[in-house]
């Protein structure tokens, strides 16, 4: 099934609704309270926000990113994350077949999108989502999705176990944590969804990333060396990467070698 414009109009609005959704996700995993209970409210005021208030993007625009009843300010977090999510969800329905896959790699950038907030904000990677996205992948990959259960058993657990020697390595080396177990269970579900070949791909194109913003601190900061990376910031976009782009990025690389 190829995209009409009707169709990709659809996934974006139903994209900015679900990124709603997933500010509320954002703010309250990290802080282990219920996604659903209570309804959304305004985090100054505690007042129940109205359907009007609540409509993605428009409602913050209209109000000027303040709340409607206390007037405190309201991140501006919140639109991007809907308009990212929203992006996101477009993009897929431009650069994959319209099938059951595509809603599976939907699911998983929305889930991406969330970790690399609560990493960013409060160092945390919620288990909701990374090891319900490990479950979620395997379940996926036993009803013959790609990447196939095999791969994905084999990411699972050749990318939590690569990250966790990593970590117990620099630990012993170094006497402090080198990476905490919320990596460790992200790249088990990257393994998960994508595959061990492109989880290898995304732990390779994280590390890139880090090492450089690494490289930029430590032309600027004096205390760089102990400077703690979120580095679920860093796996997401490399997942996201390697969800879209990473098989033809591979079959290219090892085209060289047949």
């Amino acid at each position: 099934m190829t995209p009409d414009l009707t169709g990709l109009i659809l996934l974006g609005v139903l994209g900015l609704f679900v990124g709603s959704f997933l500010n509320v996700c954002i703010h309250r995993l990290p802080r282990d309270q219920s996604v659903a209970f209570p309804a959304s409210h305004c985090p100054s005021c505690q007042k129940p926000l109205r359907w009007y208030h609540n409509v993605p993007v428009l409602s913050w625009l209209v109000l000027g990113g303040r709340c409607g009843f206390c007037r405190a300010r309201i991140h501006w977090r919140y639109p991007v994350v809907e308009l990212l999510n929203a992006g996101l969800w477009l993009l897929h329905g431009l650069l994959l077949p319209w099938d059951a896959l595509m809603v599976v790699r939907i699911a998983f950038a929305s889930a991406l999108l969330v970790l690399f907030f609560t990493d960013l904000d409060c160092r945390i990677l919620p288990n909701e989502i990374t090891l319900g996205g490990v479950v979620a992948g395997l379940v996926a990959s036993a009803f013959v999705f790609p990447p196939g259960w095999q791969s994905a058993l084999i990411g699972v657990l050749l990318g939590g176990g690569v990250l966790w020697a990593i970590g117990t390595a620099y630990e012993r080396l170094r006497g402090i944590e080198g990476m905490g177990m919320g990596d460790v269970k992200m790249l088990a579900m990257i393994g998960a969804v994508l595959g061990w070949p492109l989880m290898l791909l995304t732990l390779i194109w994280s590390s890139i990333a880090g090492g450089l913003v690494g490289a930029v601190l430590l032309a600027f900061k004096a205390d760089a060396r102990t400077t703690a990376l979120p580095f679920g910031a860093f796996l997401a976009p490399a997942a996201l990467a390697a969800s879209l782009v990473g098989q033809p990025v591979l079959d290219w690389y090892l085209g060289f070698y047949r």
